[in-house]
């Protein structure tokens, strides 16, 4: 009786689930199985194939071997419509909103409420559009918003709120976490633990461990496209499931610091940006890396996008090495020694539809091009090359397109651009955003070398633990303005939060 009890909680079985790509095998002889009312996570370092399993359940892809078998029947998914008339949702990681039409209309695409004739009933839309967004916390900002005018952690929860309208028995979340507050994470905890009352199954990649132990009942380990196994969350520990998933011990995750502080590379004096942030004076020194900390919004990007010249300050005044920039562009500031790694790699860090090799070398085109705007193929491609074996970007080949490859690699990418150019400061703004351990631990021990070789490096973050395992000082803004500093040897997580929530007036 147990037994059958059991096998009628199961909702889906993949078996023996193989995906190739060129060059590649994404998948081989891959099982899961997902019950009802478990939160099912996946982890595993980026490309393992946690996400492409993920695209062929709700049929992006078409895996290449094995089956699916859905309530007891085998089935094929051919696309993602299908997939969500069969009961299952996906919450990607990198988000795709259609910023020029409204949140109900976002939610609603393709499946609008109508009246007689097929006319779009929106009033009823924007009804039910609101009580989704009542479900996932956002019931102060109406359905008739624009989608642009949103925070990126806001648009996050409306994925989550567009998942919620299909009613699905199984929902996908590919790193929900990823953009989001601390206070917006608890409450999407709060929406799962009633999904799983309800019985729904929650499918749950993420990079950050201590979410798993959190919210997972199950986990399932990827490495290189194999699953190495399945364990109740009870049965292991972080420093377990680390050297499952990397095959190696990662006793040291943070490099030891040995870099010290040289003359001022960067200097911010009164930096504003009206309505953003106000009155922002630092300095960033050779060879250490200077930690940026605070809450979602707290205007550290903002910061740092004003001073690299993507948005224009108000007021205040840049130096670098004690030379006034009087007019900031993303070019002038290039030629001055600066290089941005940006937050959002698809949005501006990366050109998803070129290849591998020609992201790598946007930055450095002027010094490839020959006098008559030819790139310098064999020394581009020798340079590439370098910078793929020193950052293990897994790829295959420099011509792959930049698109194809996993998020981790994605960043990876971006990072050698930047290297490439050489700069003498280096604002790395959320590095490791959605990248797993392993390659975590790869950047952090390249920027402590940067550093070692006297870059003046800026680190921002969102991760508590990576600021204080990374940075010599931490600077803590909130709401606009700086709130504090600390030195990294003496800054713990309650002082940097202290600094962090403090109310400005």
């Amino acid at each position: 009786m147990e037994g059958n009890a059991i096998q009628n909680d199961i909702i889906l079985e993949a078996k023996g689930i193989s995906k190739f790509f060129p060059g590649v095998k994404a998948l081989q002889n891959v099982n899961m199985t997902l019950r009802k009312g478990e939160v099912h996570v996946l982890i595993g370092e980026n490309g393992a194939g946690k996400s492409t399993l993920m695209k062929i359940l709700y049929g992006i892809y078409k895996a290449d071997e094995g089956e699916l078998v859905l309530r007891g029947k085998k089935t094929v998914i051919e696309n993602p419509r299908m997939a969500n008339e069969k009961g299952i949702s996906m919450i990607h990681q990198e988000l795709s909103p259609v910023t020029e039409m409204t949140i109900a209309e976002n939610i609603f695409l393709g499946e609008e409420p109508t009246r007689g004739g097929g006319v779009v009933n929106f009033a009823e839309m924007n009804r039910k559009a609101k009580e989704l967004l009542d479900e996932v916390g956002m019931g102060n900002v109406p359905p008739t918003t624009l989608m642009r005018r949103l925070s990126t952690s806001q648009q996050q929860m409306v994925e989550i709120a567009k998942a919620l309208s299909h009613n699905s028995e199984i929902i996908i979340m590919d790193e929900p976490t990823s953009s989001i507050t601390e206070a917006e994470v608890e409450n999407l905890f709060g929406i799962i633990r009633k999904l799983k009352a309800e019985g729904r199954c929650i499918v749950y990649i993420s990079h950050k461990m201590s979410e798993l132990f959190v919210i997972g009942d199950v986990i399932t380990v990827f490495r290189d496209g194999m699953q190495v196994g399945d364990f109740m969350v009870s049965e292991v520990d972080e420093p377990k499931l680390i050297k499952l998933m990397v095959d190696r011990d990662m006793s040291e995750i943070y490099p030891v610091r040995k870099n010290v502080p040289g003359e001022t590379a960067l200097k911010v004096e009164d930096l504003c940006q009206e309505g953003i942030f106000e009155h922002v004076s630092f300095e960033a020194h050779k060879g250490e890396i200077l930690g940026f900390a605070g809450l979602i919004g707290a205007g550290r990007t903002e910061v740092m996008n004003a001073i690299f010249g993507v948005t224009k300050a108000n007021s205040g005044k840049i130096s670098i090495f004690n030379k006034v920039i009087p007019k900031q562009t993303p070019s002038i500031m290039k030629r001055a020694g600066l290089g941005y790694v940006t937050e959002d790699r698809k949005g501006s860090g990366l050109v998803l539809g070129m290849s591998v090799r020609n992201n790598i070398i946007l930055a450095s085109l002027d010094r490839l091009s020959t006098g008559i705007g030819f790139v310098q193929d064999r020394e581009a491609l020798k340079e590439c090359d370098t910078f793929k074996e020193a950052l293990s970007i897994k790829t295959p080949t420099m011509a792959t397109l930049a698109g194809s490859l996993s998020g981790g690699n994605q960043q990876k990418i971006v990072l050698a651009k930047w290297l490439m150019q050489n700069p003498d400061i280096i604002v790395f703004d959320e590095p490791t955003r959605g990248i797993d351990v392993g390659a975590k631990t790869e950047i952090y021990k390249l920027i402590a070398d940067l550093a070692n070789q006297g870059k003046a490096i800026i680190f921002i973050s969102s991760e508590l633990p990576e600021i204080l395992g990374m940075c010599d000082r931490i600077l803590v803004m909130s709401e606009g303005k700086v709130t504090g500093e600390l030195d990294g040897r003496e800054a713990t997580q309650e002082k940097i939060l202290a600094l962090a929530t403090v109310e400005m007036e």
